[in-house]
């Protein structure tokens, strides 16, 4: 099995988002989106027949969370991620070394690689009654309870940028989590943020999406 960590981990305490504002949210409270791009992410890659994947016991599409809290992710056939809260990469990748380990060398185990992607991914989540139909102006996927229930993992375009999403409502209430490569973070935000206006979500000075 091999564990790596990206190029450019200095220190999982002193991440800096491409988002320095937020979280921003209608009067009402419809609608809020915030930041969440401090989320530890960490990904594995292994066959769906190994030791690793019955571990995990996530299928593709579908996620599942632990009773550590973290959030276990089918995000792409003989692909997981785990999400979980802030400064936690080295902790996740530790156990699940451990762990993998015993299934190294049995018939039929393959390559399973683990992977802290959590400083080249941006984050954000969108919640609240109008999130789904503010999401829905600018996502090229049909957002509805019916294909995308709680608990589901998708990829799709956000404001003409490739994401990760998975719905993981909080408290009975909608919720989103979207990430996308580190660069496209901040216009992301900036495109969902807009698409919240119509819900009576303010968008500050300087980040407005026209003009970007």
């Amino acid at each position: 099995m091999s564990i790596r960590k990206e190029h450019g981990n200095v220190s999982e305490t002193t991440f800096n988002s491409p988002v320095d504002i937020g979280p921003l949210s209608a009067p009402d409270g419809s609608v809020t989106v915030a930041d969440a791009a401090s989320t530890t992410k960490v990904q594995v890659r292994g066959g769906a027949d190994t030791g690793a994947a019955a571990e995990l016991g996530v299928g593709y599409g579908r996620s599942q969370r632990r009773a550590d809290g973290a959030l276990v992710c089918g995000t792409r056939p003989d692909e997981w991620t785990i999400y979980a809260g802030a400064g936690q990469a080295s902790a996740i990748t530790a156990a699940l070394s451990e762990v993998f380990g015993h299934f190294q060398g049995e018939p039929g185990e393959g390559f399973v690689t683990v992977i802290d992607i959590t400083h080249g991914r941006a984050m954000l989540r969108i919640s609240g009654s109008n999130a789904t139909a503010a999401l829905n102006k600018i996502c090229n996927l049909d957002l509805s309870d019916e294909l995308t229930p709680d608990g589901a993992v998708f990829s799709a375009s956000v404001g003409n940028v490739g994401c990760d999403l998975v719905r993981d409502d909080e408290g009975g209430q909608t919720s989103f989590l979207i990430g996308c490569e580190r660069s496209f973070g901040k216009f992301l935000f900036i495109a969902v943020a807009d698409a919240c206006t119509e819900f009576g979500l303010s968008v500050p000075h300087g980040w407005e999406l026209h003009g970007h």
